[in-house]
């Protein structure tokens, strides 16, 4: 958790100008979504984004299913 707030911070806070709270709770939130969840891969999960891993763990659950 203190490894995402730190790559929120920097990647996005640093670098951004907000009107005000609702603009940066808007570009955080899309920083999240696009970038942090959809772009950047992470060790931890195995090189991939959390998306696609996200998506492999349901792929994989399912197959255990059937």
């Amino acid at each position: 958790m203190e490894r995402l707030i730190r790559t929120i911070k920097e990647e996005e806070v640093y670098l951004s100008e907000y009107e005000g709270y609702q603009d940066a709770y808007r570009q955080i939130g899309r920083f999240i979504e696009e970038v942090y969840a959809c772009k950047r891969i992470h060790s931890s999960l195995g090189y991939l984004t959390p998306m696609k891993f996200e998506l492999q763990w349901q792929e994989n659950r399912a197959a255990d299913v059937i």
